[in-house]
């Protein structure tokens, strides 16, 4: 008797269970590195010598992850199979200074990241999470900071006192309308730093420098009468990094010998560009794939051969079709929740994919007998980039731009199917694995 699949809403739970423990990049390369050493990957720092031959390893950057999976039979000139991913989301980040106030409000100082829906942060309550350096004996220590409960709200203005928002629309300016309060009183210097230091357990004075932000505290659930919708925050990105690590891990426990390399790597800073020392656009992943070809023995010709031989899918969530806003989408390209991993096309090189590129994903859905979708972009609205096109060019390597489709993509609580967790990592997997 063949064994029952699992169910679908199970593996969507998994998913916005992964999601409510990752508010930040750096909790979000927590979690994939947990799940990863759960199937034996081990970790390996930048500065020390690489492993040579067979295993499983990732590699931490800040709030960026990059996982590679050596087999014994695999020679320094064999192909990448890499999937990439990112794991920022726009949101609100803490300032330097952030201690504020008025009018008998204690507010903390923040900035917009990327390009949020600021309406949507409105009314929330909110925690806050990320990374904080402190003074150790040794030097600077990175602490993870993760503070689930309501500590911050920017509540907005009644409408007593703005009788034309139902008519002209909410104006938001993000230098005066989104700072949060938190509390009553005067504001002093050291408010943050004083609170950080109880939830650390380390004094105020030994906190050199953090990179926080708020987040939704609202759990993640299942939506609908019959569960199928899935509501979460931070569905871009996250449901792709998490399906990503799910793939990769599904293959390190079937233990199955692959022709390619699976390569993960989880970008930080897309939301912003890509431009920093850990975003697609850094030496991040074209080094690690040449110290990953080199720790096999190889050399120079042997990487240019295993680009040769490469191929990259980028996995950044999809625009599913708004009911309620059905004209802003390309009339014969409409997406579903629940329809299967959506293959993203624009001829303006917005997303990386071409005819060669896209077949992979196609076969990849055939392989793992799920549904697929086809987007492109209505031609009188700008459309959005993914990290596809930034590695394609810093590689030289094919790539097709895939996602699960998603409703309210960059606000602060986002739609998606509950279905698609599943069809999405079965893809991805096929992906990396595919049949000879």
């Amino acid at each position: 008797m063949a064994p029952t699949p699992p169910d679908p809403h199970d593996i969507a739970r998994e998913m916005l269970a992964f999601i409510d423990a990752a508010p930040s990049p750096f909790h979000a390369c927590q979690q994939a590195a947990d799940r990863l050493q759960a199937v034996g990957f081990t970790e390996v720092r930048e500065a020390d010598a690489w492993p040579q031959g067979p295993g499983g390893h990732f590699v931490r950057r800040g709030g960026s992850l990059v996982a590679w999976s050596v087999d014994p039979h695999h020679r320094p000139h064999d192909g990448f199979r890499i999937v990439g991913a990112h794991t920022d989301s726009p949101n609100l980040r803490i300032r330097p200074r952030p201690d504020a106030g008025r009018a008998g409000f204690r507010q903390l100082a923040v900035e917009v990241y990327g390009g949020a829906l600021l309406n949507s942060w409105l009314d929330r309550d909110l925690g806050i999470s990320g990374r904080v350096v402190v003074r150790g004996a040794a030097g600077p220590e990175e602490r993870l900071l993760l503070v689930p409960r309501p500590l911050l709200r920017v509540p907005q203005l009644a409408i007593h006192l703005d009788r034309d928002i139902n008519k002209d629309g909410l104006q938001l300016n993000p230098q005066q309308h989104l700072t949060p309060v938190w509390g009553l009183g005067p504001s002093s210097p050291g408010g943050l730093a004083s609170f950080l230091g109880r939830e650390l357990d380390c004094a105020p004075s030994t906190i050199l420098a953090w990179d926080l932000m708020a987040h939704d505290l609202s759990p993640s659930t299942l939506l609908g009468t019959d569960d199928e919708l899935v509501s979460a925050p931070r569905l871009d990105n996250l449901c792709s990094s998490w399906a990503a690590v799910a793939a990769l891990c599904r293959l390190a426990a079937e233990d199955r010998e692959l022709t390619h390399l699976p390569v993960l790597v989880l970008f930080d800073h897309e939301e912003v560009g890509s431009t920093s020392e850990r975003g697609a656009d850094s030496p991040l992943l074209p080094a690690l794939l040449e110290r990953i070809v080199v720790g096999l023995g190889g050399g120079r010709e042997d990487l240019l051969r295993a680009l040769a031989a490469s191929v990259c899918c980028s996995a950044d969530n999809a625009h599913a079709t708004h009911p309620n806003y059905v004209e802003r989408h390309e009339p014969n390209h409409h997406i579903e929740l629940n329809g299967g991993p959506v293959l993203k096309v624009n001829a303006n090189a917005r997303y990386a994919t071409d005819a060669a590129s896209a077949a992979t994903f196609v076969l990849a859905c055939e392989q793992a007998d799920v549904p697929l979708q086809r987007y492109s972009h209505r031609g009188d609205l700008p459309c959005g980039s993914t990290i596809g096109p930034i590695t394609a060019a810093r590689l030289g390597v094919p790539t097709v731009d895939v996602g699960a489709p998603q409703l309210a993509m960059h606000s602060a609580r986002e739609l998606g199917g509950s279905e698609d967790p599943a069809h999405y990592t079965a893809a991805l997997e096929a992906f990396l694995a595919p049949a000879p």
